[in-house]
């Protein structure tokens, strides 16, 4: 298909994933059918994991990238069942929705999850996560870096140091799913081990790949397992080839790669690393800021109380009193705006949430922000509220 497509007029996507998409990606993912062994293939693969690396800013070449056909879920069943062995501990900190379905994940394989809780909108503090790792030996600890029920941002900088520090033998592992693209993650910097990402949120990709990437400790960690991996399709022992030899630019086999996914994700990926990231997060910075500053003058309130600990590439709102999704939401809508209702399970019927991240934020010219502020605002007056 030509990169003049035009996508049609749509209601505006504004929830935590799907995001809106170029132009130019829904374009790559009408490539004509191409074969993965192809050479032509070969070379579209090979780039998107090399700019993986960059995404990820890593350039150790122990570590590996993966993009393997498959939901953002997907990676929990990785780190589950390829850097855990049955009856093995894993300290899972707890801020949102999320860390209860790794947990689940865990289990499935045999692993034993401890959560560590915070309370709703909240984050454990480095103390009481020094506290959990000094009571026994875990093999992995895992840190939503943005829970997409609660818009809660760990800091998974102090954490990885933290646990350098105090358990050195415990693999690193972030669930990125909501932050990849949106927020600061140094992999090699921070010495992380394993971060698992999706293509639908700030990498602005449609839904249909697993993307992570893991340590050279996490892959030796793997490799001296003393018993197979416990998944077939989630094996890094069928993933881990595959992967090192199209980056080599060789073809591999063990299940057929969605070709078109591979192809929108290396033009989202061209689009992403074309400025530097650090001008990327500052502008996520920025639109974040003045959505919640304008959530702020409405009245409302945030599940994340604190600033520090707030994404910036989504914001969870609690309703005013008084006020329910069913009345809420399909007003948005009429606008042309799309939001999500609540996702954390004790508090779901209470609050709503914006999506900000990608095109809607780096795009030129676009007021996509901006034009949801003003349908939320208008909204809630149509409704009764006044702040």
């Amino acid at each position: 298909m030509s990169q003049t497509y035009h996508q049609a007029a749509h209601p505006l996507t504004l929830i935590p994933g799907p995001v809106e998409f170029t132009d130019e990606v829904l374009a790559a993912m009408a490539t004509p059918s191409q074969s993965h062994v192809s050479p032509q293939f070969v070379d579209v693969f090979g780039e998107t994991l090399s700019l993986l690396r960059e995404l990820f800013m890593n350039t150790d070449k122990r570590a590996q990238a993966f993009a393997i056909a498959g939901a953002g879920t997907l990676g929990w069943d990785i780190v589950a069942s390829n850097l855990v062995e049955p009856g093995e501990d894993v300290l899972v900190l707890h801020t949102g929705y999320f860390a209860d379905s790794f947990a689940d994940c865990f289990k499935t394989y045999g692993g034993v999850p401890t959560q560590l809780k915070a309370p709703i909108g909240s984050r454990p503090s480095l103390e009481q996560i020094e506290e959990a790792l000094l009571e026994k030996t875990y093999k992995l600890i895992t840190i939503t870096h943005v829970d997409t029920s609660t818009g809660v941002l760990s800091d998974i900088k102090s954490i990885a140091a933290l646990v350098r520090k105090v358990s050195p033998s415990t693999l690193v592992i972030v669930d990125g799913v909501c932050s990849v693209g949106v927020e600061e993650i140094r992999f090699d910097e921070w010495d992380l081990d394993f971060v698992l990402t999706a293509p639908q949120k700030a990498i602005g990709v449609p839904a249909g790949l697993s993307i992570c990437i893991a340590s050279g400790r996490a892959l030796d960690v793997f490799r001296s397992r003393k018993v197979p991996p416990t998944s077939y399709y989630a094996s890094m022992a069928k993933w881990l080839p595959v992967m090192e030899s199209y980056e080599a630019r060789k073809a591999a086999y063990f299940s057929t790669p969605p070709v078109q996914n591979i192809h929108a994700l290396r033009a989202s990926l061209k689009q992403i690393l074309s400025v530097p990231l650090e001008a990327r997060f500052e502008a996520h910075k920025k639109i974040s800021d003045m959505v919640k500053t304008s959530i702020t003058e409405l009245g409302l309130k945030q599940l994340a109380p604190v600033d520090e600990e707030r994404a910036h590439g989504m914001t969870a709102v609690y309703l005013p009193e008084g006020v329910s999704i069913p009345d809420f939401l399909p007003r948005v809508a009429k606008k042309g705006i799309v939001l999500a209702g609540g996702l954390h399970k004790e508090i779901a019927t209470k609050y709503f949430r914006i999506g900000h991240m990608g095109v809607s934020v780096t795009g030129e010219d676009r007021d996509d922000l901006k034009e949801a502020v003003e349908a939320i605002k208008s909204s809630l007056a149509e409704i009764g509220y006044t702040a």
